[in-house]
C-alpha cells in the first residue's frame, strides 16, 4: 500500500475531514498523546524513543515484594495528580463525533478513563484501567480509589510528598525511598492486589483481544490518534485494517510505527485538530 503523507497543513486537514465524512463506521484508536494536554505526561518523544527507564514488568511485579513496594509507593504519589485528571478537547471532540454516529467504536491504549469521562461509548480498553484494582488469588475487584485510602493510612510518610509526574500515575522517587513502604493485600483473603492493566511483558486478554479484532474488522477506516503505535499489541490493528484494505489515518506529532500504511498524517495537536474538525462535519451539517 502506497503512503500519501501531509503533515501540519489545510491538505491533511481536508483529507482527513474527508474520511470521516465518507466513512461512518470509523475505529479511533488512541494513545498517550492524546492525554498529555489532561496533564499525563507520555512515554515516548516524537522519534518514537522511550522516555526514562523502563516501568515494572507484569512478571518482575509479581515475582518480587521489592518491586511490588516500588510500584504501589510510586503510585501512592503519583495517583491523586492522576485521579484529577479531566478531559482534554481532543476527547471531547471524539466523544461529540461518536454520539453524532461519525465514529463507531474508540479503542484505546490508555488505562486513564478519560474518553469515558468524556462521553464515548462503547470504548474498548485494550490495557484496561488504572482507576481498578484485582485481586490475584479470589480475583475481588476493588476500586483504585479505595486502595489509595489503605495506601495513605499505612505510609503516612508517603502523603503529599512531591515527586516528578511519569505516565499512568507514576512517579520519579529516589532509589531505595520505598524500603519500608508496606504494601496492601486483598482484605478480603490477604492475596496479592494488582491493578486491573496490562503490564508491560503481559498480553492482552484474549477476550479483550478478540472484541478488538472484531471491532476492526466491522470498521470502514481507522484513525489513530496521539500513538507512535511502537508497542505490537496496538501496531497490529492498523497493520489489520490496512491488510484488509481499509484506509489508516493518524494525528500525531512524531514518528508512528505505521507510517508506511497511512493514508493521511496530521501533526497537529490533536485538542486543537479534533475539535476544528467536529465543528467543520456536524456545525455545517446543521447548517
Amino acid at each position: 500500500m502506497s503512503s500519501v503523507q501531509v503533515t501540519s497543513c489545510a491538505t491533511s486537514e481536508a483529507a482527513l475531514l474527508q474520511l470521516l465524512r465518507t466513512h461512518r463506521r470509523l475505529l479511533v484508536l488512541t494513545g498517550a498523546g492524546i492525554s498529555t494536554a489532561s496533564g499525563i505526561p507520555d512515554y515516548r518523544d516524537d522519534d518514537g524513543v522511550r522516555r526514562g527507564r523502563l516501568p515494572i514488568q507484569g512478571t518482575e511485579f509479581r515475582a518480587h515484594e521489592a518491586a511490588r513496594r516500588r510500584y504501589w509507593a510510586r503510585s501512592m504519589v503519583g495517583w491523586p495528580r492522576l485521579a484529577l485528571a479531566r478531559p482534554n478537547a481532543a476527547h471531547e471532540a471524539l466523544a461529540r463525533l461518536q454520539r453524532a454516529g461519525r465514529i463507531d467504536t474508540i479503542l484505546t491504549q490508555n488505562v486513564d478513563g478519560l474518553h469515558q469521562q468524556a462521553g464515548s461509548d462503547p470504548v474498548i480498553e485494550l490495557h484496561g484501567s488504572i482507576h481498578a484494582v484485582r485481586c490475584l488469588a479470589c480475583a475481588r475487584p476493588t476500586t483504585r480509589a479505595d486502595v489509595q485510602r489503605r495506601l495513605e493510612q499505612a505510609n503516612p510518610a508517603f502523603v503529599g510528598l512531591d515527586a516528578a509526574s511519569l505516565p499512568d500515575g507514576d512517579v520519579q522517587l529516589e532509589p531505595d525511598a520505598d524500603a519500608a513502604f508496606e504494601v496492601p493485600v486483598c482484605e478480603h483473603c490477604g492475596g496479592m492486589l494488582q491493578p486491573d492493566v496490562v503490564f508491560f511483558g503481559d498480553g492482552v486478554p484474549a477476550a479483550r483481544n478478540a472484541i478488538a479484532e472484531q471491532a476492526v474488522r466491522q470498521a470502514d477506516a481507522v484513525l489513530v490518534v496521539g500513538t507512535s503505535l511502537m508497542v505490537l499489541s496496538g501496531f497490529r490493528f492498523a497493520r489489520m485494517a490496512a491488510e484488509s484494505g481499509k484506509p489508516v489515518a493518524a494525528i500525531n506529532r512524531g514518528l508512528t510505527r505505521a507510517d508506511a500504511l497511512l493514508a493521511v498524517k496530521s501533526a497537529d495537536s490533536a485538542e486543537l485538530l479534533l475539535p476544528r474538525l467536529a465543528a467543520d462535519l456536524l456545525d455545517s451539517h446543521a447548517a
